[in-house]
């Protein structure tokens, strides 16, 4: 592998599967998030252009860092090379669902008595 990494991230978010590219990642100093930063898109040699890329690119547009919540991370691998990122839907015969939160989630209490 190279001297700098490469990690390929595929995290869940508003019904969505995304896979992008990063060469850094690490736990965040916000409880329950991982950092994501410096993101890797696929350098084109060639005229075609994927408007797959071009959509998660345009979206990620001028972000410097993202906090991914840690329930949201699918996977995380280090590879040798950057791929294509992608976003695609989540639903239909895929096996990946959202962390299910319970219907009478209260909030915790802060003060002792």
């Amino acid at each position: 592998m190279s001297d700098s990494p490469i990690y390929k991230v595929i995290f869940l978010n508003q019904n969505k599967v995304y896979e992008l590219y990063a060469k850094a990642i690490y736990q965040s100093e916000m409880y329950g998030f991982v950092e994501v930063e410096d993101y890797v898109f696929g350098e084109r040699t060639q005229m075609i252009v994927d408007p797959a890329e071009e959509k998660l690119k345009s979206e990620f547009l001028g972000v410097a860092r993202s906090f991914i919540p840690m329930h949201a991370i699918i996977r995380i691998d280090e590879v040798e090379k950057e791929g294509v990122g992608k976003i695609h839907e989540a639903t239909g015969g895929n096996n990946v669902s959202p962390f299910p939160m319970p219907n009478n989630a209260r909030p915790m209490r802060t003060d002792k008595e």
